[in-house]
């Protein structure tokens, strides 16, 4: 099996617009999917591939090797510096793959799934605090608010209770018995609309990792990296992500902001990119049936202006 499936691979790369000489970031590396494909078409330019999971970092540079590619491990905030510290001033292109890969959910150790009975981990990073520790250390209110805000869970509040009575009896360890809480605290109705973890799990994993402060953290970093006319494309897999990048996008894409009242720009404010795609771009119908993890991706790309 493939370490990481890449999504949308054909149509990042095509958003990219890569040039045999440019010098590229591939700022969430996986199993180095998206990065082999950039990296085969340079023959004078470079890849910067990054990712914060050691597993990752090992995969792809056996993938990269013989390629004009470096792979550093690091999170995607820490791009200008390592860019900094490979001698190279800007980028003509970023690609960000938001999200959990392949080989985290496959790989029942990491403990990202409610598939398997395993350790309740989910660090993306194999250091910081755990799911377990979060699960079995944090208050009824603040489970309820990551719940609910992270996952859109609306049975936060009677999970976060089960959470909490279960715990007091043995400490919440593993997956399956988190998920087994989580099934026994919604009601049966819910339970048929699909697995009833699943909502709680992902708020877990945004929790433990950060995910959505350093994604924010991390656009502001790669449009400092790019080039003028360099081109950021960002590939997520929820909603909570993808509002982060449209509303970062459109205020990059957006001119003057004058009063709506106003008969004339008095401001001055140019755009500092357009947009590459009007719309983003979703998985077609074969990507779908031959990778059913795809079906939530959206692709979003911008270039930089002069």
């Amino acid at each position: 099996m493939s370490y990481h499936i890449p999504v949308l691979l054909d149509e990042a790369i095509n958003a990219l617009n890569i040039r045999d000489d440019g010098f590229y970031i591939d700022a969430t590396a996986g199993g180095g999917g998206h990065a082999f494909a950039i990296a085969s078409k340079l023959t004078a330019g470079r890849l910067i591939a990054l990712d914060r999971d050691p597993d990752a970092v090992k995969e792809a540079s056996k993938r990269l090797e013989g390629l004009r590619a470096t792979v550093v491990l690091a999170n995607f905030t820490e791009m200008a510096s390592v860019l900094h510290e490979q001698g190279i001033k800007a980028v003509d292109g970023i690609l960000m793959d938001i999200g959990v890969s392949s080989h985290q959910l496959d790989a029942p150790e990491r403990g990202f799934s409610y598939h398997a009975d395993a350790p309740l981990d989910m660090r993306m990073s194999q250091s910081g605090k755990s799911a377990a520790q979060l699960i079995n250390t944090l208050d009824e209110q603040q489970l309820t608010d990551i719940f609910f805000k992270y996952g859109e869970e609306k049975y936060s509040r009677y999970i976060a209770r089960a959470i909490i009575r279960e715990r007091q009896i043995e400490d919440i360890t593993t997956t399956g018995r988190l998920a087994e809480i989580i099934k026994n605290a919604v009601p049966a109705k819910y339970r048929r609309q699909g697995h009833p973890a699943r909502r709680v799990f992902q708020a877990l994993r945004i929790e433990v990792n950060d995910e959505l402060n350093i994604l924010s953290a991390a656009l502001d970093t790669a449009f400092s990296c790019l080039s003028a006319n360099g081109r950021l494309a960002v590939i997520t897999f929820h909603s909570l992500e993808d509002r982060i990048v449209k509303r970062r996008f459109s205020q990059w894409c957006r001119g003057c902001v004058c009063p709506p009242d106003f008969p004339i720009c008095v401001c001055g404010k140019k755009p500092d990119a357009h947009f590459v795609l009007k719309k983003p771009v979703q998985p077609s119908g074969n990507e779908l049936e031959s990778n059913p993890r795809s079906r939530s991706a959206k692709l979003r790309c911008i270039e930089k202006n002069p």
